[in-house]
């Protein structure tokens, strides 16, 4: 049991050290946007920067409900 916890630690640094190289590489090369998206939002841990926010429909502001009575 000793020995699969070793191997699970060393896997997931290894799994962290390489998703930080590609993400490093596709920061650093030129992609389409939507693929280095793509490939960013799927790597197994968290990017170091902060997530790209969604984008913003483009509605008009709600209006107040004047004279409703609740």
């Amino acid at each position: 049991m000793i020995l699969v916890a070793v191997v699970a630690e060393l896997l997931e640094e290894y799994t962290e050290v390489v998703s930080r190289v590609v993400e490093h590489m596709v920061n650093q090369r030129r992609f389409p946007r939507r693929l280095r998206l793509l490939i960013l939002a799927n790597l197994p841990f968290a990017p170091s920067t902060s997530p790209i926010p969604p984008p913003r429909l483009l509605l008009p502001p709600p209006t107040p409900l004047l004279g409703v009575a609740l």
